[in-house]
């Protein structure tokens, strides 16, 4: 049996790159997925059920940033699949930053950043978590960055916002672990996602060569390098851990 079967998973920010591949990687272990993204999700979904026999997904629009989308986003989750057992909170602002000295950072790019970023995580999380919460059960996995560790210059505000998401997956463990909720994060280092490798420029000025030069293994991250990682998360192999954070980034962190 697949490790996954019967188990409804949602992932956000799943349109394309590193969110459509946890969602794809999610199905092929049985689950049925919801990809939701502020994107069209559709093709990503389709490509899924053609790959997998017998996959089912749905896919949404949500706007992380609102309480009703995300709230809607579990409504028509269960509506459609009478459970919630996985969270993916994978949608996040990075792809298309533009480096800089952080006194340059207008403060409404902050405010933006944050909202998706941070705030998004919360309220996926307060919407899902009453489901879970009725079931017993629950896996919810933040999406941080490897650069939280490293205090990475010149994009401020997205560190800033991962070393959130970390606090955030400590302190919401301690609330719902009674309700039998794990609550981990993901820390992934800078990985070829589809808006990465089309910013390269970006990228290098963020460091991309010292990045690679960082790591046991001097190769570029890729998506798919991730996916053991998450499944692990996902899965009731991970059912005594909570709280914790696992650092996917080929060696370049060590904590």
């Amino acid at each position: 049996m697949a490790r996954l079967e019967g188990k409804v998973a949602v992932v956000t920010g799943a349109a394309q790159g590193i969110g459509a591949t946890y969602a794809k990687a999610l199905a092929g272990e049985g689950a049925k997925v919801v990809l939701t993204d502020i994107d069209d999700c559709a093709p990503a979904a389709k490509q899924i059920e053609a790959e997998f026999q017998g996959a089912e997904t749905l896919s949404l629009r949500t706007d992380v940033t609102s309480e009703a989308a995300t709230q809607a986003m579990v409504d028509d989750t269960v509506a459609r699949f009478g459970r919630l057992d996985i969270l993916v909170n994978n949608a996040a602002m990075f792809g298309n930053i533009t480096p800089g000295p952080f006194e340059d950072i207008p403060a409404d790019n902050w405010d933006a950043l944050m909202a998706v970023n941070v705030k998004g995580p919360f309220l996926c999380a307060k919407a899902a978590v009453p489901v879970m919460r009725k079931q017993k059960s629950g896996k919810i996995i933040n999406i941080a960055s490897g650069t939280l560790f490293k205090g990475a210059p010149n994009m401020l505000h997205y560190v800033t916002s991962k070393g959130a998401i970390l606090a955030m997956t400590r302190s919401l463990s301690r609330e719902v672990g009674e309700d039998g909720i794990c609550v981990n994060t993901l820390a992934p280092g800078l990985t070829m996602s589809e808006n990465v490798i089309a910013n390269r420029d970006e990228q290098r000025a963020m460091g991309h060569d010292f990045v690679l030069n960082s790591r046991a293994f001097k190769r570029e991250q890729m998506p798919e390098d991730l996916v053991g990682a998450l499944l692990f998360l996902s899965s009731s192999d991970s059912d005594f851990m909570t709280g914790q954070c696992i650092v996917v980034d080929g060696g370049s962190v060590n904590h």
